[in-house]
Order: structure tokens, then C-alpha cells, then sequence
């Protein structure tokens, strides 16, 4: 694996640990998609470092267990702007 990629997967789960990232705010503070990110946490960095791995996957677990009520909360604040903007 070449070295700037595997820099890239340390970085990116330091990333996601220390800020509770999504996927995809963390695929858009690095400027990668969200495909890269995942696999950069879930094969690369396995190989590299896996306790750095599971810590960040635990974190991306969290999130996605979450991530229904993110998405309620954003439809709710969506309609709650529209309604205060009627107005």
C-alpha cells in the first residue's frame, strides 16, 4: 500500500475519533468520497493499525445507529424554516 494512502486512513479515523465525524462530513473535510472513507476505515487501516480501526469504527457504529434521527431532525428543522418564512 502506498504511503500517502495509508497516512490517509490514520488520519482520517484520528479524524472521525476526535470529532464524532459522519462519513460524510468527514469524506467532505478530507475531499474523498464517502466510499473511500469507509474503505480506508474498514480494510486499510486494518492492516496498519487495527486498534485505531475498531475505535474508529465504533464511532461510525454510534453514528450510524443515529442517523434515522438526524434525518427526522433535519426534515423537521426543513419544514420549521419554510413555515417561519410563509409567515
Amino acid at each position: 500500500m502506498k504511503e500517502y494512502i495509508e497516512e490517509r486512513a490514520i488520519n482520517i479515523a484520528n479524524y472521525i475519533i476526535e470529532s464524532n465525524a459522519t462519513v460524510r462530513q468527514t469524506a467532505k473535510a478530507f475531499g474523498v468520497s464517502k466510499s473511500t472513507v469507509h474503505k480506508d476505515v474498514t480494510d486499510r487501516l486494518m492492516q496498519i493499525d487495527p486498534g485505531l480501526a475498531k475505535q474508529a469504527r465504533q464511532v461510525l457504529d454510534v453514528n450510524k445507529s443515529e442517523r434515522h434521527i438526524r434525518g427526522g431532525m433535519a426534515t423537521k428543522e426543513k419544514y420549521l424554516h419554510r413555515l417561519q418564512t410563509e409567515d
